[in-house]
C-alpha cells in the first residue's frame, strides 16, 4: 500500500440519458485531455454504475484535474466528484482497469456522498474531500463549495476562455480562437471569476510541487 489520492467521477442524471455510451466515450475523452496538463499516477478508467477512477499523486493536483475536467466537459454532461486522500492498494489489474481498495477509496465515497448531501441545499456544489485530516477536509471542502459555485455561473464562453488558458494558451491566442479582443477576453475573465480561479490553480501547482512526488505502487 502507499499513500496517494483517489477520485471518483460519478455520471449525474445517467439513467435519464439518450445515450449514456457516447456520455462516457466523451467523458473519457476529457479526462485524457485534462491528464495531459495535471499528470495522474493511474489515467482515468471507466468502472461500474456510470462512474470514472483517477488516481492521482495529492489533493492539489485532484483539484487541478477536475477543474479542467469541469470546463471541458459538454453542457450536456454533468459529473459529480469525490476526492479521497489516504492508502491505496491494487488488488488486481481486471479488463478495465485495475480492482483497488484502501482508505482512499472510502474516503473518495464518502465525500461523493457528503457532496450529494449537500446539493440538497446548494445543486452547484459538485465536487468534495476527505481524508483522515479534519482541518484539511474543512479548509480544502470550503474552496470546492466556492469554486463549484463560480464555475457554474460560468458562460459557455467564458468556460472556454478559462479552459484555454488553464492548458497554456495567452489571453492573445483565446481572444484569436474566439474571434474577439484581447481586452473583451479580459473583461471576461475577471467578470466570470476565471482569474481567480487561475490563480489559485497556480498555488494549488506550486503547492503540490513543494509536497514532492510520493511512492509510487
Amino acid at each position: 500500500m502507499s499513500q496517494a489520492v483517489g477520485i471518483i467521477a460519478d455520471i449525474v442524471g445517467s439513467r435519464e440519458m439518450a445515450d449514456r455510451a457516447a456520455a462516457q466515450r466523451a467523458i473519457a475523452e476529457v479526462f485524457a485531455e485534462a491528464e495531459t496538463a495535471v499528470p495522474p499516477v493511474r489515467a482515468a478508467w471507466a468502472t461500474v454504475g456510470d462512474e470514472f477512477q483517477v488516481v492521482v499523486e495529492s489533493w492539489q493536483d485532484a483539484l487541478r484535474v477536475i477543474l479542467r475536467v469541469q470546463v471541458l466537459l459538454p453542457d450536456e454532461i454533468q459529473l459529480r466528484y469525490g476526492i479521497g486522500a489516504g492508502e491505496i492498494r491494487t488488488i488486481e489489474e481486471g479488463e478495465s482497469g485495475p480492482i483497488q481498495d484502501g482508505a482512499a477509496w472510502l474516503h473518495a465515497r464518502a465525500a461523493i456522498e457528503d457532496v450529494e448531501g449537500r446539493q440538497q441545499r446548494r445543486d452547484e456544489v459538485l465536487t468534495g474531500f476527505r481524508c483522515d485530516d479534519i482541518d484539511l477536509v474543512a479548509a480544502v471542502n470550503a474552496q470546492l463549495v466556492v469554486r463549484d459555485h463560480v464555475v457554474a455561473r460560468m458562460k459557455a464562453r467564458e468556460r472556454r476562455l478559462l479552459a484555454a488558458l488553464l492548458f497554456g494558451s495567452t489571453q492573445q491566442e483565446a481572444a484569436q480562437a474566439e474571434r474577439i479582443s484581447q481586452a473583451a477576453v479580459s473583461q471576461a475573465l475577471h467578470r466570470s471569476g476565471a482569474m481567480a480561479l487561475l490563480e489559485a490553480d497556480d498555488m494549488l501547482a506550486v503547492s503540490s510541487d513543494a509536497e514532492g512526488p510520493k511512492e509510487g505502487f
